[in-house]
């Protein structure tokens, strides 16, 4: 195996990368808006089109401006696609892997679809994960990517996003999934909610921070309900212009959603992102003095290192 095709295929976002699997080097590489929801949507205009060929087409699509930028064809490499394309909306729902699961053992679920020749790619589609009452699907590819040991001490593991999960990891097992609305909620309440007139977008500036530090702090032992409507009489009062308005709220929600790690004395936390995000988080643990037992990993390399990893079983 010397190169495959990586697809991470979100609900509102695509994104296709050629990686050449012993370097674990991006060759090409090309993003879009046309997530899962809106190729269902369109998918369901069309009546009679078959499914899987439908959302190939999507893919082949988008092969061929990763295939201009490298300058010959990818015929034949394989496709590993983790994300929402195994949902109710993807192309092929697949059923979720139950915990608890070995995370560095062969035991996700995934489908295996051949290539045709219309479509010259074998795909490998990685199913979701499931507990008792929560999901996901993508993170589990990532998770598998981190390099999890088998360490007798619980390990939590966050990653920050529209619903952000923290999956509890003990002897290499992925033990729990919680799964909190911060970055929906976030949007809903800056642009949707009687809130939206006090908030502003900014850029990271030093009162900008501070203020997302105090909402981070205040979230703590306060009731959430109460919190967020201290936005709109800091604006009201003058204590907060808009833009700090913006990272109070932000600080509230991902404070209240970090709040319950401080019950958890010493078990280690590691943040999985990419981008804004990661700066956000670790200035949260921070403020609730968690830092010190944190570590980052990047979320673009575990992706890359878990489709490798699962395409390994496969070879």
């Amino acid at each position: 195996m010397k190169k495959f095709i990586s697809c991470d295929w979100g609900t509102s976002t695509f994104r296709l990368r050629i990686i050449d699997a012993a370097t674990k080097k991006v060759l090409a590489e090309t993003s879009t808006a046309q997530g899962i929801s809106a190729t269902h949507a369109l998918w369901k205009e069309q009546i009679s089109a078959d499914r899987i060929a439908f959302y190939s087409n999507v893919i082949l699509q988008q092969i061929k401006i990763v295939e201009k930028q490298i300058g010959y064809t990818t015929a034949g490499l394989t496709i590993v696609i983790s994300g929402m394309a195994s949902s109710t909306v993807g192309m092929l729902e697949l059923p979720y892997k139950a915990i608890p699961f070995h995370i560095n053992k062969a035991e996700l679920e995934s489908h295996f679809i051949s290539a045709t020749d219309m479509f010259p790619h074998k795909i490998i589609l990685i199913s979701g994960v499931r507990s008792a009452n929560d999901v996901m699907r993508g993170e589990e590819t990532i998770l598998c990517g981190c390099g999890i040991k088998d360490l007798e001490e619980e390990q939590i593991f966050i990653f920050p996003g529209t619903h952000s999960k923290h999956l509890t990891v003990k002897n290499g097992m992925l033990k729990d999934i919680k799964t909190y609305m911060t970055g929906e909620v976030f949007n809903l309440l800056s642009s949707k909610s009687i809130l939206a007139a006090s908030v502003k977008p900014g850029e990271a500036a030093a009162s900008n921070i501070d203020s997302f530090i105090k909402g981070v702090q205040e979230a703590v032992g306060n009731n959430l309900l109460n919190s967020i409507f201290h936005v709109r009489t800091s604006q009201l009062f003058d204590i907060l212009n808009k833009q700090q308005n913006y990272h109070y709220l932000s600080g509230l929600l991902i404070g209240g959603e970090l709040e319950d790690l401080q019950q958890k004395n010493n078990i280690s936390i590691t943040v999985v992102s990419s981008g804004v995000l990661s700066n956000l988080y670790l200035e949260a643990l921070a403020a609730l003095d968690l830092k010190k037992r944190c570590t980052m990993q990047n979320a673009d390399a575990a992706l890359i290192n878990g489709q490798i990893f699962i395409l390994n079983q496969y070879q």
